[in-house]
């Protein structure tokens, strides 16, 4: 039985493959569970306030600080797949 780490990385190159592109919420979403699940708690300095896009990014990974990585990992598999990949 694949672990939870080979489900993520599978459902990594899943997420590449999507036949739809998904809105922003949900691209920030995928972005912050990948981020916790694969580096942990939010990290680094906060991107500056001109920079949106790192700024939303920074944001939501933020979010889920104190999410275990196996959780935010097994997240991000399901989102994958109820995402079509």
């Amino acid at each position: 039985m694949p672990t939870i780490q080979n489900r993520f990385e599978q459902a990594v190159e899943d997420s590449k493959k999507l036949s739809e592109r998904p809105d922003n919420d949900m691209l920030l979403k995928l972005y912050a569970l990948y981020k916790q699940g694969a580096e942990g708690d939010v990290s680094g300095p906060k991107p500056g306030f001109f920079d949106f896009v790192g700024t939303a990014k920074y944001e939501a990974w933020g979010k889920l600080k104190g999410t275990k990585n196996e959780d935010a990992m097994q997240k991000y598999v399901d989102l994958v797949k109820k995402l079509g990949g």
